[in-house]
């Protein structure tokens, strides 16, 4: 995991962005083939239940991360 050496993060901003990132790797990890994914892609794209529930994912790995970082309390 290249893209993953920790969950500490800067910001919150930064920490939204690594919650994007371990969305996408777990639906890659999930669907392996790159074309399913691009062909479910156009699917869900137009389906706004999959992308509340899309959004969700990144939710909940944007909360582990702002756990993992204290909730960036300590930020002035």
């Amino acid at each position: 995991m290249d893209y993953l050496q920790s969950l500490q993060c800067k910001t919150p901003a930064e920490g939204r962005q690594l919650a994007f990132t371990l969305a996408r790797k777990s639906i890659a990890a999930i669907q392996t083939d790159p074309e399913v994914r691009n062909n479910l892609r156009l699917e869900y794209a137009k389906d706004t239940a999959q992308l509340i529930a899309s959004s969700q994912v990144v939710a909940i790995e944007f909360q582990t991360i702002a756990m993992a970082n204290n909730y960036w309390r300590d930020e002035e």
